[in-house]
């Protein structure tokens, strides 16, 4: 037996000014993005804004249904929408903003495991690290990259 260890850093700020003016452009346009998600259900709206290697801003919003589970995270969204629209661009950044009831939670909601997951395939083909802002009115994470978040993904190994 080997025990292992995983551990990762991130910069914790408390406003929004104190982000550089390309990462509170991503943050605005994810809270932007989460004022327009489709949540009739749950009244929790997420935003998503992604920057491209070639600065093109993309964004997305959850998507919920009525025949749960058909609905769709703003990440994924995001990252899907980026991918059929923009093929080959690397996604570079990323933020993350979740509002209940039209106001931003003042902790950084993190993206679920699948969108986790989807962040690091995306990461991993383009390789290029995607840093992540998680903003919260009270703090903001800013991660380095999505494999941070996901230190054991799925693989499959095709060798």
């Amino acid at each position: 037996m080997k025990r292992q260890t995983s551990q990762f850093q991130y910069i914790e700020y408390h406003r929004l000014e104190e982000l550089s003016e390309s990462q509170r452009e991503l943050v605005l346009g994810a809270m932007d993005a989460a004022r327009k998600a489709y949540a009739p259900y749950s009244s929790y709206q997420v935003g998503a804004a992604l920057r491209l290697q070639d600065d093109t801003v993309v964004t997305g919003n959850n998507q919920e249904n009525a025949a749960y589970p058909s609905g769709l995270c703003a990440e994924r969204v995001a990252l899907f929408y980026a991918g059929a629209r923009f093929p080959g661009q690397a996604v570079t950044s990323m933020a993350v903003v979740a509002l209940m009831n039209g106001s931003p939670q003042s902790a950084p909601v993190s993206p679920c495991g699948g969108c986790r997951q989807v962040m690091l395939e995306k990461e991993s083909l383009d390789k290029q690290a995607i840093e992540v802002i998680l903003y919260g009115s009270g703090k903001i994470w800013v991660i380095n990259s999505a494999q941070d978040l996901l230190p054991l993904p799925f693989q499959i190994d095709t060798t």
